[in-house]
């Protein structure tokens, strides 16, 4: 059990530290992750050579927007099922039989 123990304390001091950040450590295994990614920045290339420089510019804010909406639906979808984990375990260790 000393390993369980070492991990859940390094969790904890992670916690503690502000250095738990899951964000960096979350690569989707979808096969078709990363042939997506490539083909948006394909299109993003192909968007910069047709586009004018402002055209351009207004496509990256709103992408960059739309980032920013999608971190924090992905952070909220996180706490949910973090609570939602969480409340399994009490069910698990308290509920009835």
């Amino acid at each position: 059990m000393v390993i369980v123990g070492d991990f859940m304390k390094r969790i904890i001091d992670e916690f503690y530290y502000g250095s738990l950040k899951l964000e960096e450590r979350m690569v989707p295994t979808d096969p078709e992750y990363r042939p997506l990614n490539r083909r948006i920045s394909e299109l993003m290339e192909e968007a910069k050579s047709k586009f004018s420089e402002h055209d351009f510019g207004l496509l990256e804010r709103i992408l960059d927007l739309n980032g920013e909406s999608s971190s924090m639906v992905t952070s909220e979808a996180f706490v949910q099922g973090f609570r939602l984990g969480a409340l399994v375990m009490v069910e698990v260790f308290c509920g009835k039989d």
